[in-house]
């Protein structure tokens, strides 16, 4: 178990060579890897959201897909189509897969094309696979979309459906880095204008390392009252009118079941890069906000007094008690 962690750990290093000032990013690609889920990152241009998902592929044995959502993209850019093929003679359509025929899905700037475009990854993302006239394909087993996307009130974006929001695992709000970070990073891009990066040649992790990971991940132990609290935090969004009634008047509706399955997926992922074979309430809540701040949606009050989902999170973790 040691051996596998230790490579994990070094893929960490590997990213945050080339990724600076973004810990939180990092960490939440690792969780994803080992929980088998999505990432939506949101954050303003600039702040490494493609560069992070382009290093873990280029250290991750792993093949890379991007796609660039833009207003005109269309559902068979994104899944493939069935083209025709002449051979000796005799026409046939043969399927051409999209780029979701990859193990890393980069869907950069996913809030800029319409819902149509958007909900074409929904099958993908939750089945993992896709169908296109008539016919399903399965993706590769390691499979994982890693979106970016722009705050909503900029221009020219669309806010994603509840559906497929739902469907991402995490949801990280990708901050500026600080006056150190920002050093560091005039550094780097100046080294690799005149050498380019090696951490691709230094560091490749081989997929079945992580498949074997996710098997040490299932194993890890969730104590019937760990498994309560994750449940009475979910259900606080659902009946917020129990803690009170201005947490009551924040939330509109709350988290949906997916909302519990992927925290225990992540708090057990989080607890196994601790070292630990056993969840504790403090995995728990450092996991919640990522998990739950895409699975609420605020009540009009709320929205119009500036409170964010991250403070509704925050007072759900004060009210709730480990019972």
């Amino acid at each position: 178990m040691a051996e596998i962690r230790e490579s994990i750990q070094s893929l960490k290093e590997a990213i945050c060579r080339s990724v600076i000032g973004q810990d939180q990013v990092v960490d939440a690609l690792l969780l994803a890897l080992l929980a088998n889920g999505n990432v939506l990152l949101e954050g303003l241009p600039g702040t490494a959201k493609t560069r992070s998902i382009k290093t873990l592929a280029s250290v991750l044995d792993a093949s890379l897909g991007r796609i660039q959502f833009t207003p005109d993209l269309l559902p068979s850019d994104v899944t493939g189509t069935e083209v025709y093929h002449d051979e000796g003679g005799e026409q046939r359509l043969q399927f051409q897969p999209g780029p979701l025929f990859n193990n890393l899905v980069l869907a950069d700037e996913i809030n800029r094309a319409p819902a149509k475009v958007q909900s074409a990854l929904l099958e993908a993302m939750e089945e993992r696979q896709v169908t296109v006239a008539g016919k399903t394909y399965k993706l590769p087993a390691l499979f994982l979309v890693l979106a970016t996307q722009n705050p909503i009130e900029q221009e020219g974006t669309y806010p994603l459906p509840e559906a497929q929001m739902d469907r991402f695992l995490l949801k990280i709000r990708v901050d500026y880095p600080q006056d150190d970070a920002e050093m560091q990073i005039i550094r780097l891009v100046r080294g690799e204008e005149s050498q380019p990066p090696q951490a691709a040649d230094q560091t490749r992790i081989d997929q079945q390392l992580l498949f074997a990971a996710r098997e040490q991940v299932r194993t890890v132990h969730v104590s019937d009252t760990v498994e309560r609290y994750m449940v009475a935090l979910v259900m606080a969004t659902r009946h917020p009118e129990r803690y009170g009634e201005e947490l009551a008047g924040w939330i509109a509706v709350g988290s949906s079941p997916r909302a519990t399955i992927a925290l225990d997926r992540c708090a057990r992922a989080q607890a196994w890069l601790q070292g630990k074979d056993f969840v504790d309430p403090d995995d728990v809540r450092r996991v919640l906000p990522a998990v739950m701040r895409h699975r609420l949606i605020l009540g009009y009050e709320a929205q119009a007094e500036g409170i964010t989902p991250d403070r509704v999170i925050a007072e759900i973790m004060r009210s709730v008690a480990v019972a």
